[in-house]
C-alpha cells in the first residue's frame, strides 16, 4: 500500500465524524467571499494572477482548517455561491449543486452523508450537441488539521479550484454558450481513494455514455520537485486524437510551458479525478504541475504558491474547454497509444535539471546512475528524431523509478 493510499485510510475515521456537520450546510446564510466579488466583462479571456490569488488564499486560510470538518462546509459554500452568482444551473436532483456521498454502512445499516460534490451546468446551445457533456473539474478536500498543525493544501488542491472557478465564470459570461453542455464539477474525497469522483462517475445525471470529456486539474501552482521548470504537464491525450489536436491549438500561455505526457508515465494507480473516467474508457485529461517537497505537509500555504503559473493553467484550459465544447466531432477514446517525441523531450528536460541542480536535489550514486542513463538515452532519442515502443516502455520505467527515488 502506497504512503498516499495509508493516509487515505487514517483519514477516513476522522472524516465520518464531520457527517452531522456536513447537514448545516444548505442553512449557512452569511456571505462568503464568493458572493462579494465582482463580475467581470466576458471579453476579458486571459485569467490574470489578481484572478485566481482570492480564492487560494480563502480556500487554504486558517479559517478553512485544511479543508476538513467544518472547514469543508465553508470551501462547499463559497464554490457553490461562485456557481450561483455567475448564473450556472444546478447540477444534481431535486434543483441542488450538491450531491450527497454516503459513506460505509454502520453496524445498524445507516447510511451517513460522508462528504458533497459540488456541480453547476452551463447548458449546450446546439440542439443536436447538448446532450453531450464536457466535465471540468478540481477536488476541493484536503487533509484537514493534526494536532495543532493545519494542511492548508494552499497547491493541493486551492490552485485547481481556483482555476474551476475561473473558467466557469468566464464561460458562463461569455455572449454565446458553448454548442456542447459544460459541467463544473467541485470533487470531495479525492484524498479518501477518489470517493467523490467514484460516486460522481458512477451516479452520473445522465448515462456515461454522454460525457464526451473529462478534465481535472491538480496541483497546478508549483514545480515539480521545485525545480526551475515553467512547465504544466498535460496527460492522457494519447487516448484521443481530437483531445491531442485541440491541445496543440490552444498553444501555450506566456511565461508557461506544456509537456504533454503519456498517463502511464506515472504508474497504473490513478494520482487523481480522472481515474473513474479513465476506467470507463472516457476521453480525459490530467493536468498538474507535479509534486514538491511540501506536497501533504504543513508547508504548502498561499505564500508558496506560483500565481502566474496558475493563471497561465486556467487561462489554457479555459481555451481548450471552448474548442472541444464548439467543434464538429466529439472526442473518442482509442486504446492505440504511439510513442511521442514530446514525452521524451520532457524527460530529457527534467533529468537535465536534476543533474545541474545539486543544491537542491543532492543525488546519491544510484540517482545519479540512473538519471545520467535516462538523460543520456533521451539524447540519442532526440537526435535520432523518433522513439520506439520499445524505448517508450523504457521511459516508462525510468520516470517511475525517479518519482519513487528522488521527487
Amino acid at each position: 500500500m502506497s504512503r498516499r493510499q495509508i493516509q487515505q485510510h487514517l483519514l477516513l475515521l476522522a472524516t465520518a465524524t464531520c457527517a452531522l456537520l456536513l447537514a448545516s450546510l444548505q442553512n449557512l446564510s452569511a456571505e462568503s467571499p464568493a458572493t462579494k466579488s465582482t463580475t467581470r466583462p466576458a471579453t476579458a479571456q486571459r485569467i490574470l494572477e489578481d484572478d485566481v490569488r482570492p480564492h487560494v488564499e480563502y480556500l487554504a486560510s486558517p479559517e478553512l482548517r485544511g479543508r476538513s470538518g467544518y472547514g469543508s462546509i465553508l470551501a462547499a459554500k463559497y464554490i457553490r455561491d461562485h456557481f450561483e452568482k455567475c448564473g450556472l444551473k444546478p447540477l444534481f436532483e431535486g434543483e441542488s449543486y450538491f450531491q450527497p456521498i454516503p459513506g460505509p454502512a454502520r453496524e445498524d445499516q445507516k447510511k451517513y452523508v460522508m462528504g458533497r460534490n459540488i456541480g453547476g451546468l452551463i447548458p449546450g446551445s446546439d440542439p443536436e450537441l447538448r446532450n453531450e457533456y464536457i466535465i471540468i473539474s478540481a477536488h476541493y478536500d484536503h487533509l484537514g488539521e493534526r494536532g495543532d498543525k493545519i494542511f492548508a493544501g494552499a497547491d493541493d488542491n486551492a490552485s485547481g479550484v481556483s482555476m474551476l472557478l475561473e473558467v466557469s465564470e468566464r464561460m458562463a459570461n461569455a455572449a454565446v454558450a458553448p454548442r456542447r453542455s459544460v459541467v463544473f464539477v467541485a470533487f470531495d474525497l479525492e484524498e479518501h481513494m477518489l470517493w467523490g469522483s467514484r460516486w460522481f462517475a458512477a451516479h452520473t445525471p445522465w448515462p456515461i455514455e454522454q460525457v464526451k470529456f473529462f478534465l481535472t486539474a491538480d496541483m497546478i501552482g508549483r514545480s515539480l520537485g521545485n525545480l526551475s521548470l515553467p512547465t504544466v504537464f498535460v496527460m492522457g491525450s494519447e487516448h484521443a486524437t481530437l483531445v491531442k489536436a485541440a491541445l496543440d491549438r490552444a498553444g501555450e500561455p506566456e511565461g508557461l510551458e506544456v509537456a504533454r505526457l503519456g498517463i502511464d508515465l506515472i504508474g497504473p494507480v490513478p494520482r487523481s479525478d480522472y481515474g473513474p473516467f479513465r476506467e470507463r474508457k472516457v476521453p480525459f485529461l490530467f493536468f498538474s504541475t507535479g509534486e514538491h517537497p511540501d506536497y501533504h505537509t504543513p508547508r504548502d500555504t498561499p505564500d508558496r504558491i506560483e500565481y502566474n503559473k496558475v493563471a497561465g493553467v486556467s487561462s489554457l484550459i479555459l481555451d481548450l474547454t471552448g474548442d472541444i465544447a464548439n467543434s464538429d466531432e466529439a472526442p473518442v477514446w482509442t486504446d492505440d497509444v504511439t510513442p511521442d517525441l514530446e514525452e521524451v523531450r520532457a524527460l530529457n528536460r527534467i533529468t537535465t535539471l536534476l543533474l545541474q541542480d545539486n543544491e537542491e536535489h543532492p543525488l546519491n550514486n544510484f540517482q545519479r546512475f540512473v538519471i545520467s542513463g535516462a538523460q543520456t538515452k533521451t539524447n540519442q532519442i532526440i537526435e535520432r528524431g523518433d522513439v520506439t515502443s520499445f524505448e517508450r516502455t523504457y521511459l516508462i520505467s525510468v520516470t517511475q523509478m525517479l518519482m519513487l527515488s528522488v521527487f
